[in-house]
């Protein structure tokens, strides 16, 4: 048995049903605690394992609360076509707010035509939380993706303003929750933040759990800059004197595409990713996401400001 298969296989599951029944319990905190929640849904892998915890929390045709996608306009048409369908098969209501929505009312600005439109989610998402009054959110977010989110509590006190106050967070001890709100305020609650990329990856291959094509190797146009693989795209096009080359790549995490990377792959499978995985020495975001490469202070900052 190759290397790679014989670690995959002595790899205990064990593990996966205490996270799983950890979400589970979240999940229904949220429900109880709250008026008027709603989970962030992109058609990514943790918001699909996510909802995958939630179908088994509360059953298919019974999520006591809404699906909410802030939609820069620029995603993957292979990973919204599996949000949509998803969805549908949970019975489902998919809320979708647009970035391009906000930009037409001023609120977005762009310095530049060409800029990314990740960051001014931030900005569509308290829209939406204003608009349907939600007071709190439940994310996908992980603590072992990033600085910023490994200082992040499970159930994280917005401000008013949609500000996160990494000072200022309320503790968490024995899994009691302290959920008080002051009018204007909300809450975001993360009910994998427990789960390694490691984790997700066994779990989608435990539960069967179907992914945008995107996450599996596959053939694609691509650029290097800055130590990352750009995807070479009407929105990412070559700048001049870069060489396109055609690679045999995979997406660890999916987002808007102007600043979401492969990384050199021929892993096909849940099975073949994990053993990838076991070996990686950088972070997903790390290593796939230009927007948290200007600065190590970039997420934080964005999260100050409201973004997921």
């Amino acid at each position: 048995m190759p290397l790679r298969a014989a670690a995959n296989a002595a790899l205990s599951q064990h593990h996966l049903d205490a996270l799983e029944e950890e979400t589970i319990y979240l999940l229904r905190e949220v429900t109880a605690a709250f008026e008027r929640p709603a989970l962030l849904f992109s058609g990514g892998k943790d918001s699909l394992v996510l909802l995958r915890c939630a179908e088994k929390a509360f059953g298919r045709g019974r999520l006591p609360w809404p699906l909410l996608m802030i939609d820069t306009g620029h995603n993957y048409p292979e990973v919204l076509a599996v949000r949509d369908t998803r969805a549908a098969e949970l019975g489902a209501r998919l809320i979708v707010r647009s970035v391009e929505d906000s930009m037409a009312r001023g609120t977005v600005r762009l310095a530049r035509p060409d800029e990314s439109r990740n960051a001014h989610q931030s900005v569509t998402l308290l829209e939406a939380i204003e608009e349907f009054r939600f007071d709190a959110l439940i994310g996908g977010a992980r603590r072992d993706e990033e600085k910023a989110r490994a200082k992040e509590r499970i159930f994280s006190h917005r401000d008013s303003f949609g500000q996160w106050d990494p000072k200022a967070q309320r503790p968490e001890l024995w899994t009691l929750f302290n959920t008080r709100l002051h009018p204007g305020e909300h809450f975001r609650v993360f009910p994998i933040s427990n789960w390694t990329e490691l984790d997700v990856w066994q779990y989608i291959a435990r539960e069967g759990i179907t992914l945008p094509s995107l996450y599996y190797s596959h053939r694609r146009p691509v650029v290097e800059r800055r130590g990352l693989l750009v995807p070479v795209t009407p929105l990412t096009p070559p700048r001049p004197g870069e060489i396109v080359e055609e690679r045999a790549v995979r997406f660890r995490t999916v987002g808007d595409i102007t600043c979401t990377c492969p990384v050199e792959s021929q892993a096909r499978t849940p099975e073949e990713i994990i053993a990838e995985t076991l070996e990686a020495e950088v972070s997903e975001r790390g290593a796939t996401r230009m927007d948290d490469q200007t600065s190590e202070a970039s997420m934080e900052r964005r999260k100050k400001d409201g973004y997921f």
